[in-house]
């Protein structure tokens, strides 16, 4: 049977999309969740070099008492939230 113009096509692209669609909020939410585990994932990535680095240092410098890897520690906390928080979606 074919489309007539008084009989739209229900798969057609132009199709309008309803508010409480459950294809639409499920991929809402899966965008979501794939934003913020996306951006956990930066932070430990973050956190985690930058101790490697400063372990890597002190174990080269041969300091008793590990500078490089408090610094670098804190450093690369400090820029992993500053990332965290340019990363939220912007609400108004």
């Amino acid at each position: 049977m074919e489309n007539t113009p008084e009989q739209p096509d229900p798969n057609a692209a132009g199709k309008p999309v309803r508010e409480n669609d459950p294809l639409k909020k499920a991929t809402d939410k899966t965008t979501s969740f794939l934003q913020y585990s996306g951006l956990g994932l930066q932070m430990l990535i973050t956190i985690g070099a930058g101790v490697w680095l400063g372990s890597w240092l002190d174990e080269r410098q041969g300091n008793h008492t590990p500078i490089w890897t408090l610094v670098l520690a804190l450093v690369s906390i400090t820029g992993s939230i500053y990332l965290l928080i340019r990363g939220l979606p912007k609400q108004s």
